[in-house]
């Protein structure tokens, strides 16, 4: 996947343009935000399990090596194979070669947002091996070319009018005049179309929502019938993980969960919730005759006793992104890689650099909604603002803004200068705001004062206005 992080301005001001973008993401605070709040409010223990899931993630990262070998001497009872991944191209090359034995022309896709991340289908099919995303999201941006936009409604970006011209365009065979005005029709063709895949593929590839060192199971939560399919249907599973999946068990999974669609979707349960131990045993229906586990580290391992790792405690919600006034104002490909939103705004930065990713832990507001209503307490802000610092102190801020940072905390260092300028910047300020008080353009302010006014402050400081006030 190209990573176009560092264009995140230009990214940005592109979807701020695009009114096809601007219509779809008014979805985002009417299909999720709403129903999260109703959700949330017929639970009342639901903030008393927000704690409880932030110490059950907290134990696991303090003991994440005793965890995952746990789960791999698991996974290895029921039949399994464990494979470790210190880089995306060690798991790229770990799946083409199960791929490979497996004789496979054609793979099944569950969603996985790790499969993005180590760019799977690009590598699959540059060796000859063609990728069939079923999720139905993902389906539709495969037809287009396209990456995730969003981590759990991977098309959030588009509108279905733009849906409907893509399945005309693909599905050429099909009738022309049928009938695509309505969700249900488009849901009904792409199962149509996609059901001989499951058949054709000899491999399944799924991510994981949570690994349990108890069992060695692997769990997928869906809406769509489809994962179950890629899982049980094909001659191979291979289950595509990061490390940080792992939870101790199954009664820790269930309190996890209680969190998870509601945090997500607002429902109180997925539809689907699909546990996978081990390949299909004798006397099994079905199943697939081998199951493999491809456990990605690809940086994160580098987060574990950093002022980072507490975002490695993500249960993958978006609850963060749904509520991000800046990720609703330009979606997530502005973002430039796999995780957008506040969310992507720390974890990018860790796993691509700070370099590469800087941008986006200056693209927010602080307003703070994204840790109050992150599921296992994530504090997202002071993680970014963390970033903000690394940023500033390898020299990859813009000159104005680094020389700007240093003679403001020279000022502010000086409490009598700092008085003195800020009395004088108050007043002045104030009397080019006129009568109307507002300021239509400033120096150094034009990313402000460009889409709107500039509110004029009063002609003296709070500092003033409260020594007049309490003066006898």
């Amino acid at each position: 996947m190209l990573i176009t992080s560092p264009s995140f301005k230009d990214n940005a001001r592109r979807a701020l343009g695009d009114d096809k973008l601007q219509q779809a993401l008014g979805n985002v605070q009417t299909g999720f935000i709403e129903k999260r709040r109703k959700a949330v409010d017929g639970l009342p223990e639901f903030e008393a399990l927000r704690d409880s899931a932030r110490d059950i993630k907290n134990h696991t990262l303090a003991h994440l090596d005793l965890y995952l070998e746990a789960y791999e001497a698991k996974v290895k009872a029921a039949g399994g194979h464990v494979h470790w991944a210190a880089t995306a191209e060690d798991a790229r090359k770990i799946v083409l070669d199960i791929c490979r034995a497996a004789g496979a022309r054609t793979v099944t896709k569950g969603k996985s947002m790790v499969s993005e991340e180590i760019g799977l289908n690009e590598h699959l099919e540059a060796n000859g091996i063609r990728p069939v995303e079923t999720d139905l999201g993902e389906y539709i941006i495969q037809l287009r070319g396209e990456h995730p936009s969003h981590i759990i409604a991977p098309a959030v970006h588009l509108t279905r009018d733009q849906v409907e011209a893509d399945f005309r365009r693909v599905h050429d065979h099909l009738a022309p005049g049928r009938e695509l005005s309505e969700p249900q029709s488009i849901l009904g063709e792409a199962r149509r179309v996609l059901r001989p895949a499951y058949f054709e593929a000899d491999v399944g590839i799924t991510g994981a929502n949570f690994l349990i060192a108890e069992t060695g199971t692997s769990v997928i939560v869906t809406n769509e019938g489809n994962g179950d399919l890629t899982q049980t249907l094909g001659k191979v599973h291979v289950v595509v993980a990061s490390i940080e999946k792992v939870v101790p068990t199954l009664e820790d999974l269930s309190q996890i969960l209680r969190l998870l669609a509601r945090s997500a979707t607002g429902q109180e349960m997925s539809v689907y919730t699909t546990l996978s131990t081990g390949p299909r045993r004798p006397g099994d229906p079905d199943g697939p005759g081998e199951y493999h586990v491809v456990l990605l580290d690809n940086g994160r391992s580098a987060m574990l006793g950093t002022e980072y790792q507490d975002m490695l405690r993500c249960i993958r919600c978006a609850a963060c992104m749904n509520h991000c006034p800046v990720y609703q104002a330009i979606g997530g490909h502005a973002y430039g890689w796999v995780y957008p939103g506040p969310m992507g705004a720390v974890l990018t930065p860790s796993l691509i650099g700070v370099d590469k990713a800087g941008h986006l832990p200056n693209a927010s507001t602080f307003c703070g909604r994204c840790e109050a209503v992150c599921p296992v307490r994530i504090p997202l802000p002071k993680m970014m603002r963390h970033w903000r610092e690394r940023e500033f102190e390898r020299g990859l801020n813009p000159p104005v803004q680094r020389y700007g940072l240093k003679a403001w905390a020279f000022v502010a260092r000086r409490p009598r200068l700092y008085r003195r300028a800020a009395a004088i910047a108050a007043w002045g300020l104030a009397t080019l705001g006129g009568t109307k008080r507002r300021l239509a353009s400033l120096p150094l302010a034009g990313g402000w004062t460009r889409h709107r006014d500039l509110p004029a402050p009063e002609k003296s400081t709070f500092l003033q206005q409260w020594q007049a006030r309490t003066r006898p």
